[in-house]
């Protein structure tokens, strides 16, 4: 569908789904978003929007000059990686259990971490290098060191997710969902409070979408925390994945794996567009340039697409992150059981407790019509349909 303009006060809101189908909260924070005098050309709107912290998910802002930390998130670069493997439906056993049992002992979740530390220099080289980066974070970081450390190659709770899925042609598929882990967020909530307390951000709408503005020294240490917090996250992707990829190996000696897909949808990046060089944010959205591969997941029990971009400007060459949520989580577990969920993730071997009702597939939006919502933004390479998910 081709996005649909609204007015705003600064720039406008280009919206790749109806008007009316979102919610009033997240409506006004993309009219406060386009008030910014720092937005840049207009607000492009993916078709999984839903209300987030001062910005909504699923929201891609370009600014000149200025970057909004909440219009990242609180998951610095929290994204996905996926990688089809060489097995096929018939290779795998009728029951998914053990397999899953085996997955879930070598990727620490929910709150889990590692006793010792888990990446090597099979994951991403230059481990060292990095890591030493850690002593150049804000000083209001330096006790985390140790659990930060133990956390690279954990997936955390909440949306965080490893699946094995099968695509349309019975090809078995690894993909798993996460970011930054505790140390992105205590960095994000550090500068969205520095933010807040500066002079030029005293008469916003909302507090939350504070800016930081270009050639200052609150700038400056944001991007060099920000640009750390990203690395690590695409770094903790691939030691997870390699955990993955090594437990299968296990089970099935011949299996191969193929170039892996990966991609941030919380993240900053400098780029150039409508011939200005502006820093673009994209919480909940995806980079979608020509030819990109993307990956856009749906809820636990509904599937999920691997993409390719279709370059298109007016979206700041950007897609959709995922289904996106059409209920909060507490609403979530107030309208849900234990057996609607199971109902709703039949075929599917995962957890099926109260801990994730919240994460039942109700409550997040149609997949599919997500997809049809842009098809000018991103054409599809495969489909995929999970056998196994496992959530913190």
């Amino acid at each position: 569908m081709a996005a649909t303009k609204i007015r705003g006060k600064h720039v406008d809101i280009h919206l790749w789904t109806r008007p009316e189908t979102v919610e009033d909260q997240a409506m006004r924070q993309l009219h406060n978003i386009a008030a910014l005098p720092w937005t840049y050309k207009h607000v492009a709107v993916m078709p999984d929007v839903h209300y987030g912290k001062g910005a909504t998910v699923g929201s891609v802002i370009a600014m000149r000059d200025a970057v909004s930390p909440a219009a990242v998130g609180v998951d610095i670069g929290c994204g996905m990686t996926a990688v089809r493997t060489s097995l096929r439906a018939e290779d795998l056993p009728d029951s998914l259990s053990r397999l899953r049992g085996l997955l879930e002992r070598a990727v620490p979740v929910g709150f889990g971490q590692h006793r010792a530390t888990a990446f090597t220099d099979r994951d991403v080289p230059d481990w060292d290098t990095f890591w030493r980066g850690f002593e150049a974070l804000t000083p209001k970081v330096k006790a985390n060191s140790a659990k930060a450390l133990h956390q690279m190659g954990t997936l955390g709770g909440g949306n965080h997710f490893i699946e094995v899925c099968l695509d349309t042609k019975s090809q078995v598929w690894v993909m798993l969902h996460s970011g930054s882990r505790g140390i992105g967020n205590l960095l994000a909530q550090h500068h969205i409070e520095v933010a807040r307390g500066l002079a030029h951000n005293q008469e916003l709408p909302d507090p939350d979408l504070a800016v930081f503005l270009a050639k200052t020294a609150e700038m400056k240490a944001y991007r060099h925390d920000l640009f750390w917090a990203q690395d690590y996250a695409r770094r903790n992707r691939a030691v997870m994945l390699r955990l993955i990829c090594d437990v299968l190996r296990t089970q099935f000696p011949q299996i191969t794996f193929e170039e892996p897909i990966s991609a941030h949808h919380n993240y900053v990046a400098e780029e150039t567009h409508f011939g200005e060089e502006v820093l673009v944010t994209r919480k909940g959205a995806i980079r979608a340039g020509r030819g990109d591969l993307g990956i856009i997941p749906g809820s636990m029990g509904t599937g999920s697409y691997i993409v390719r971009g279709l370059g298109n400007p007016d979206s700041f060459e950007s897609a959709s992150h995922g289904a996106g949520r059409r209920m909060s989580r507490n609403k979530a577990r107030k309208q849900f059981t234990e057996a609607d969920l199971a109902a709703q993730t039949a075929g599917v071997e995962c957890r099926k407790d109260a801990g994730v009702v919240d994460e039942i597939p109700a409550a997040y939006k149609d997949i599919d019509e997500v997809i049809r919502n842009q098809e000018d933004l991103v054409e599809v390479v495969a489909k995929l349909k999970q056998v196994i998910c496992i959530k913190g």
